[in-house]
C-alpha cells in the first residue's frame, strides 16, 4: 500500500527586512549590455605602452606653442605633422591598426591650408572636414553607413580611452620603484592647471583681482596661458583617442552588408518611372530656357531674368540632393537577381541621374546669371561649388551603374567632397570674389565696397586694382586688422604676407575714412 501524496507546502511570508537573521533584498544584476560602438570595437586588449603615454605630449606642445585659434597659420601644419609622426611611430611599433594613407594626407592638407589662405570662414570649413578625415584615417571603413559611423569615432574614443590610459599608468607605477613619483607629478600638474584656469577666470571677473595677479606675476597674460593649456590638452587627447582606435580597430563590416529584404518590381519601378517623367518634363522646359526660349518663359512667368535665376536655384539644389538620396535607396532595395531587374535598374536609375545632371547645369546657369547681375559673394561661390560637386557625384553614380558594382563609390563620394574643398581653397575664393567684382566695376561702374571691405587679407592684391577713393574704402578694414594683429612665426600666412606688401605701398591718407566710403558707393 502506497503512502498518500503530501499536500503542497503553503507559501510563508517573507521575513521583514529588519527582522533578526533577515537578508536584505539584492537585485540580480547582469553584465551591462555593450553600446553599439563597443559592439563594433571592443577596444585594445592590452594596456597602453609607455610610448603611447608620452607620444601625445609632442603634438600637444605643438598645438600649445604653434596654434592660435583666431587665425590660420603655419602652426596648424606643424601640429598636424607632429601628430601624424607620433601616430605612425605608435602604429608601427605597438598597434595592429595602420593609418589610411589617403585620409591622412587629406587631413594634413586641410590643416596645412591655413598656411596659404587667410580667410577664416574657409579655414573653419577645413577644420571641420579635417575632424572627419582624421577619424577615417584611423578607422577602416568602406561602405556608406560604415563611413558615416566612422566619421566621428575619435571623440568617442577619447572618452573610452580614459580607463585604457589609467591601466597603463597603474602598471607603470607597479613596474618602477619610483612609482609614487608618478602621483606627485600628476598632483603638481593638476594643481598648476586648476590655479591657472581659475585664476584667469577670476581675473576676468574682477579688475582688482586682476591687478593683484599682475603685481604678483609681472607681465603674465593668464588668458593666453589658459588658452595654451587647453590647446595642449586638446592636441594630446585627440592623439590619445586616435591611438586607442589604432590599438583596437573597430569592425564596421556588418554595416556594409547588402539589404536582406528586397522590394517587388512594381514597388520601386512605379515611383521611379513617374519621377523620371516629371524630371523629363522639367528638363524639356529648362532646355527651352537655356537654348533660345527664355523670352517666352520669362514673359509667361512675369519675372526678370535675375529674379528667375535667384528664385529657382535653391529649389534645384534641394532637388539634386534629394535625387541622390533616392538613387542610394533604390540601389540598396531594388532586386538585381534577374536580368530584367538589372535592365530596369540601369534604365530608371541611370535615366534619373542623367536628367538630374541637366538640372545641375540649369542650376549653375541660374547662379551664373545671378552673379552677373548682382556680383559675387562667398555664399554664391560656395553653393556653386556644392552644386558642381553634386554633379560629379551624379556622374560617378552613372559610371557605377554600368556594371552595377559600386564598392568604390562611397569612398569616392567622400573623397570628392574633400577634394572639392581643397579645390575651393586653391581657387582662393576671397581673391576670386574681389577680382570678379573689380571687373564688374570696370564694366558697369557698380561695386559694393562695404561688402568687399569685409573680405579677408587674401583679397588685398585684387582690391589694389580699384581707383584711389574706392581702393582705400575696400582696404581700410584689412589694413587695420593687419596693424592690430601682427604675426608671429606660428601665424605666418601667405595671404597676409601678400596683403602687408600691398598695404605698405599705399599712403596712410588713402586708407583713412573717406566720404566716398558712405552708403552711396555700396548701393547697386
Amino acid at each position: 500500500m502506497t503512502a498518500p501524496p503530501k499536500p503542497p507546502a503553503l507559501p510563508t511570508a517573507a521575513p521583514h527586512a529588519f527582522a533578526p537573521g533577515a537578508q536584505p533584498w539584492q537585485p540580480v544584476l547582469g553584465p551591462r549590455p555593450p553600446t553599439p560602438f563597443e559592439k563594433r570595437g571592443p577596444g585594445p586588449l592590452k594596456p597602453a605602452p609607455a610610448l603611447a603615454l608620452g607620444a601625445p605630449a609632442a603634438p600637444g606642445l605643438g598645438a600649445a606653442g604653434g596654434v592660435r585659434r583666431a587665425r590660420p597659420g603655419i602652426g596648424w601644419l606643424v601640429t598636424a605633422l607632429t601628430a601624424t609622426a607620433a601616430l605612425v611611430t605608435l602604429s608601427r611599433r605597438h598597434f595592429p591598426g595602420r593609418l589610411q594613407p589617403l585620409w591622412t594626407a587629406a587631413t594634413v592638407t586641410l590643416l596645412g591650408l591655413g598656411t596659404m589662405r587667410a580667410a577664416g570662414w574657409l579655414f573653419v570649413l577645413c577644420l571641420l572636414t579635417a575632424a572627419v578625415t582624421a577619424s577615417l584615417a584611423v578607422t577602416p571603413a568602406h561602405g556608406f553607413r560604415a563611413l558615416m559611423a566612422a566619421s566621428g569615432t575619435i571623440p568617442l574614443a577619447v572618452l573610452r580611452a580614459t580607463p585604457w590610459v589609467g591601466d597603463a599608468l597603474r602598471s607603470l607605477r607597479h613596474r618602477r620603484r619610483g612609482g609614487p613619483n608618478v602621483r606627485v607629478v600628476a598632483a603638481v600638474a593638476v594643481t598648476v592647471l586648476l590655479v591657472v584656469v581659475f585664476g584667469a577666470l577670476f581675473a576676468g571677473a574682477d579688475a582688482a583681482f586682476a591687478e593683484l595677479i599682475g603685481r604678483l606675476v609681472p607681465d603674465a597674460d593668464l588668458a593666453a596661458h589658459v588658452d595654451k593649456v587647453w590647446l595642449f590638452l586638446f592636441g594630446s587627447v585627440v592623439v590619445i583617442g586616435a591611438a586607442y582606435l589604432l590599438a583596437g580597430p573597430p569592425d564596421f563590416t556588418s554595416l556594409e552588408k547588402p539589404a536582406k529584404a528586397k522590394l517587388h518590381r512594381l514597388e520601386w519601378t512605379l515611383p521611379l518611372a513617374a519621377l523620371n517623367a516629371v524630371f523629363a518634363v522639367f528638363v524639356a522646359v529648362q532646355l527651352t530656357v537655356l537654348f533660345g526660349g527664355a523670352k517666352h518663359v520669362l514673359s509667361t512667368a512675369g519675372l526678370t531674368y535675375a529674379e528667375y535665376a535667384r528664385k529657382g536655384f535653391w529649389q534645384l539644389l534641394v532637388v539634386t540632393a534629394l535625387t541622390l538620396a533616392i538613387l542610394a535607396a533604390a540601389a540598396r532595395w531594388a532586386p538585381r537577381e534577374r536580368r530584367g531587374d538589372r535592365v530596369l535598374v540601369r534604365v530608371l536609375l541611370g535615366g534619373l541621374a542623367a536628367l538630374c545632371l541637366v538640372i545641375v547645369a540649369s542650376a549653375l546657369y541660374r547662379m551664373h546669371t545671378y552673379e552677373e547681375a548682382y556680383g559675387f559673394t562667398r555664399l554664391r561661390v560656395l553653393v556653386s561649388v556644392c552644386e558642381l560637386w553634386l554633379g560629379v557625384v551624379l556622374a560617378m553614380v552613372l559610371a557605377a551603374g554600368v556594371r552595377l558594382r559600386a564598392g568604390w563609390l562611397p569612398r569616392a563620394v567622400v573623397g570628392s567632397a574633400v577634394a572639392a574643398l581643397i579645390g575651393l581653397a586653391a581657387l582662393n575664393p576671397d581673391r576670386f570674389i574681389a577680382e570678379r567684382n573689380v571687373e564688374r566695376h570696370q564694366q558697369t561702374g557698380r561695386i559694393d565696397t562695404a561688402y568687399l571691405s569685409r573680405l579677408s587679407a587674401d583679397a588685398a592684391p585684387a582690391l589694389d586694382e580699384l581707383p584711389a577713393p574706392l581702393r582705400g574704402c575696400a582696404l581700410q578694414e584689412i589694413a587695420h586688422d593687419l596693424d592690430r594683429n601682427p604675426d608671429g612665426w606660428q601665424d605666418w600666412n601667405l595671404g597676409r604676407r601678400e596683403a602687408r606688401e600691398v598695404v605698405a605701398g599705399i599712403p596712410a591718407r588713402d586708407l583713412a575714412w573717406h566720404s566716398a566710403c558712405g552708403p552711396a558707393w555700396s548701393r547697386y
